[in-house]
């Protein structure tokens, strides 16, 4: 009997995770197009009124787009396999929902004598888990430029594959000297480290544990959002070059499965942001483990608002920039953040033997 209610508390939470991913991402949808709208002063999604009623856009996106994309014709190109067209969405948006098994996102909750972990998959790994389901995003965007039988489509695919691949490196390099901080690659046990203060004022999150943590978040971030191939990075896609890039010849829910994706890498990395840098569930100066199940509940809350934060920041900073050339793209990788992150880990290293001295 035990077993069983493992077996069920483990299936409710995978299903209420991948819900709030994917509404979450769902969400981000609606932010972009109206914060779009916003910052460039124009008419769009959040002045478009339905009988005189525009809601901030809200009927317009969170609405009319599924209800287009479900009746949207499903083309596939002349000469192509139905199946392998098919599966290139799924595998570029499969990784990225797994990815968020292993994130803790609020402090456990206990029912009688049961201990109840806010987290699917309690892994010791969680951190090489989740940069190896990232790697394995790469075999969707390969795909579905490789399937589509279009020369636009197999350009984006590489240009995505090569971006990916790069900034999967200054990404891992970026957090090393962080996890060699916390000794561990355990997403739970790296946020109940953050817990307290340090200095006796600051949170002892983990932007505050080392000076050069704030480099270390820096670099992550935007490699993060590079991983994300949403502008100023969203080179495999970039309209006035490549049409739509790797996803061209895909249309309907295919479409929006890529889309989805896309925007659900915007809520991992800004939750992978949040739970090495700024203390996941934690809230500053007060201890909410002790709370019981208003403390589980109130730290899902703080870990959501934080999340919600960077996918925000995420956003805006989108339509602030302009975009890279493929070029300035690479060697911003390459030449810049790369070595960056080798001085930065090098100097971390440092900076904790001479602390252990």
């Amino acid at each position: 009997m035990e077993e069983l209610i493992d077996v069920g508390l483990v299936v409710l939470k995978a299903a209420l995770v991948m819900g709030a991913v994917l509404k979450l991402a769902a969400l981000v949808t609606w932010v972009e197009r109206k914060a779009s709208a916003l910052i460039q002063n124009r008419v769009g999604a959040n002045r478009a009124a339905i009988l005189g009623f525009d809601l901030a856009g809200i009927v317009n996106t969170l609405i009319c787009d599924p209800v287009k994309a479900l009746t949207k014709e499903d083309f596939v190109p002349k000469g192509v396999s139905q199946f392998m067209h098919s599966l290139a969405p799924f595998m570029g948006i499969f990784p990225v929902i797994l990815s968020f098994a292993v994130i803790p996102f609020g402090p456990p909750l206990v029912i009688g004598d049961r201990i109840i972990p806010l987290q699917v998959a309690q892994l010791n790994i969680g951190v090489l888990y989740v940069l190896a389901m990232g790697s394995l995003a790469v075999y969707g965007t390969v795909l579905a430029g490789w399937v589509s039988n279009n020369k636009f489509s197999l350009l984006g695919s590489l240009r995505a594959s090569a971006q990916m691949i790069s900034y999967e490196i200054t990404l891992g390099l970026s957090i090393i000297g962080v996890l060699a901080l916390y000794q561990t690659l355990d997403f739970a046990e790296i946020v109940n480290q953050q817990s307290g203060t340090v200095l006796g004022f600051l949170p002892n999150w983990g932007i505050f544990m080392s000076p050069f943590n704030v480099i270390a978040f820096i670099v992550f971030f935007v490699s993060a959002m590079a991983e994300t191939k949403r502008a100023p990075f969203d080179l495999p896609e970039s309209e006035s070059e490549l049409v739509a890039g790797y996803f061209t010849e895909y249309s309907g829910m295919k479409f929006l499965l890529f889309w989805l994706g896309e925007f659900a890498e915007i809520v991992v990395a800004s939750a992978l942001v949040v739970v090495l840098f700024f203390g996941g569930w934690q809230l500053p100066w007060v201890d909410i483990s002790e709370w019981g199940w208003q403390g589980s509940l109130l730290g899902t809350m703080v870990f959501g608002a934080k999340v919600s934060f960077f996918c925000v920041l995420q956003v805006v900073i989108r339509w602030s920039v302009p975009r890279f050339r493929y070029d300035q793209l690479l060697d911003l990788c390459w030449k810049k953040m790369l070595p960056i992150a080798l001085v930065n880990l090098v100097l971390t290293v440092a900076f904790m033997l001479w602390m252990d001295g």
